[in-house]
């Protein structure tokens, strides 16, 4: 299930190469809930490393992203990690510069949580199989 997010970047790192086949870029958003800010870091794989790059920080933006986790056993003990990431960033105002369709979205329904800048999409395509990468999980 994908979800999207509205707010304003707060920091933007520059591309790692993990490994020879994978790479990835992260960004912080400053996310607005309640009287405190939050601050989402999210990471961008691939082919999407680069869809930052229009923006800088102090930019409101509307960033679309798929919610990841995995575990793996590391020396007999079960790890595990979530990752948000990122497949469409837009300016707040609409301007696109993702990796999405262009057709018109329906309607989303609402959001179960009770931050209104967080909202589910009922569907969306992943930004790359587990083939697309040699992660040891």
């Amino acid at each position: 299930m994908a979800y999207d997010v509205t707010g304003r970047l707060h920091e933007i790192f520059d591309e790692q190469q993990v490994s020879e086949k994978f790479r990835k870029r992260e960004f912080v958003l400053e996310v607005q809930d309640g009287q405190y800010p939050e601050h989402i870091k999210f990471q961008m794989v691939q082919d999407k490393t680069s869809l930052i790059d229009p923006y800088k920080t102090g930019d409101e933006v509307k960033v679309t992203f798929n919610l990841r986790g995995r575990g793996f056993n590391k020396n007999g003990q079960m790890l595990y990690f979530t990752n948000l990431e990122a497949w469409k960033i837009e300016a707040a105002g609409g301007a696109s510069y993702g990796g999405g369709s262009t057709q018109q979205a329906a309607p989303r329904p609402a959001a179960q949580n009770q931050n209104p800048t967080l909202r589910a999409q009922p569907s969306a395509a992943p930004i790359a199989s587990d083939d697309d990468n040699d992660l040891p999980f």
